[in-house]
């Protein structure tokens, strides 16, 4: 007889893709390997604020965006799509302002 397998357990379902947090990572990446000096500052030295921020998007963006799910609480929220707009809000911040 074999044993009875309970679906809706979050190891058996299905990872569902994100799109959005996706495409927002192969944006990074792409732009990035493209055009390296939007990472730089005025005078061409690494800005690694910035860097940190826009990384960061592009990782969570990545593991939300295949559907990754991790099961420590703090990994989860740090790859999360809200950490990914966290950070691309805070990149933002930090290069505009």
């Amino acid at each position: 007889m074999m044993p009875t397998v309970d679906k809706t357990s979050p190891a058996i379902r299905a990872p569902k893709m994100r799109p959005l947090s996706l495409a927002v990572a192969l944006v990074i990446m792409i732009g990035g390997s493209i055009y390296p000096f939007v990472f730089a500052t005025a005078d061409g030295q690494a800005d690694h604020g910035l860097a940190m921020l826009v990384f960061w998007a592009m990782s969570a963006g990545l593991v939300n965006g295949v559907g990754f799910v991790p099961r420590w609480p703090l990994w989860r929220w740090l790859f999360s799509g809200w950490a990914c707009l966290a950070a691309l809000t805070l990149a933002a911040w930090l290069r505009l302002g």
